[in-house]
């Protein structure tokens, strides 16, 4: 017999255990943004349940619950990194749709007065798969997306392209379009380096499948261009990677850490420097982020740590391999705490991962301190688990 409140999570060997959840989030709902680090949030978008779709297919987005989730990600003094991958940006989200969101996101952030922490993904991704493409085509896609977000008053985020990686067959064509695309926007871009676990299309990117070759190429470009980056975001889940790399990066070019393993390490830093943030795991533990950093703020790096330490267990569970289907883990902890109503997504993504997955993140943002109202998250995993016949 389950108690009231209680639930009969499935364990990964099939089995069954009630559990009850502990209390509420204890984050403030508002606070500034961060003085001590850039701290952008990757936003999911909710899709429309309702619209006559086919979801693998087609995208439809229910614009008023993902503009109100971005407000909330700005009311927590976080900024907004939009369109990106956690966006499901080449996962169901297309670029007809992506420029929607950038517009409406732009203008919202305008509304609000946040327009000055807000980032918008710019790549490749309208060019087709499986079309041979030359590198001056991947220049001019590149243009054309870079030439939109600004015409919106965007900054740019230069995400990896698909097709540049399908093209090139050496370092040397990295550098070519990489020079030409950078010698056109008008503003510092954050250039995003984004590994073949989060996208398998991007295994080799920067010309090698070797890692320390890939990262002389990447370096290469930035400090040709330093005038025109801002940062660059790293997404190889390589914690001493990441640090080698950001002992080397050129004055005033910024590491944004997209290791959503090892963030609290790597924004907190060391002697020689920290990395600012780009994550999506900031999407799902926004409120918990956003304490750390104002802990921070005031020189409390006992207290930074101990916010943190406990939201890694989670990040890890909802990125871990396949980690390109994390998005599935964000948009469910979403749901679980009333910041959309349903657990669907574009593409269908919702069934991306298996129900025992989905029992262990609700157990583990539980012990995060990261459900906002228990009884409506208990309510909710309830539901979840009657469709899947618990």
């Amino acid at each position: 017999m389950i108690a009231s409140g209680q639930l009969r999570l499935p364990r990964a060997d099939g089995s069954l255990e009630a559990y009850s959840p502990g209390a509420a989030s204890r984050w403030p709902a508002r606070a500034n943004p961060p003085r001590c680090r850039v701290a952008m949030g990757a936003a999911h978008v909710v899709a429309d349940p309702l619209a006559t779709v086919d979801p693998w297919l087609e995208a439809a987005v229910d614009w008023d619950a993902t503009l109100a989730y971005r407000r909330h990600m700005w009311d927590l003094g976080l900024s907004i990194a939009e369109a990106m991958d956690t966006a499901q940006r080449g996962m169901g989200l297309d670029w007809p749709t992506s420029r929607e969101l950038i517009q409406r996101s732009m203008a919202e952030a305008r509304a609000v007065g946040a327009a000055d922490r807000i980032a918008c993904g710019a790549g490749t991704d309208h060019l087709q798969v499986g079309v041979a493409y030359t590198l001056d085509q991947v220049i001019a896609a590149y243009a054309e997306q870079c030439a939109f977000v600004e015409g919106c008053g965007g900054r740019i985020i230069l995400m990896a392209s698909r097709a540049l990686a399908a093209t090139a067959t050496s370092a040397d064509a990295y550098v070519r379009v990489y020079d030409r695309v950078l010698s056109e926007v008008r503003e510092p871009v954050i250039i995003h380096w984004l590994g073949a676990m989060f996208d398998p299309a991007l295994a080799g990117y920067w010309g090698s499948a070797d890692l320390d070759q890939a990262t002389e190429t990447c370096l290469d470009i930035l400090a040709s261009h330093a005038g025109k980056v801002d940062g660059v975001k790293v997404s190889l889940l390589d914690k001493e990677r990441e640090i080698a790399l950001r002992r080397r990066l050129p004055s005033g070019v910024r590491m944004y850490t997209g290791d959503d393993f090892n963030y609290p390490e790597l924004i907190l830093g060391d002697e020689e420097g920290a990395s600012d943030a780009l994550l999506g795991i900031f999407d799902a533990i926004a409120p918990a982020a956003s304490a750390a950093l104002a802990a921070l703020d005031r020189g409390d790096r006992r207290e930074f740590t101990a916010i943190f330490e406990p939201t890694v267990p989670l990040a890890r569970h909802i990125f871990r391999a396949p980690t390109r289907f994390y998005k599935t883990g964000v948009v469910f902890l979403a749901f679980l705490n009333g910041h959309q109503a349903h657990f669907r997504m574009i593409g269908g993504q919702e069934s991306a991962r298996s129900i025992a997955h989905l029992a262990e993140i609700f157990r583990l943002a539980d012990r995060a301190g990261l459900l906002d109202d228990p009884e409506l998250a208990t309510a909710r995993m309830r539901l979840v688990l009657s469709l899947a016949g618990v």
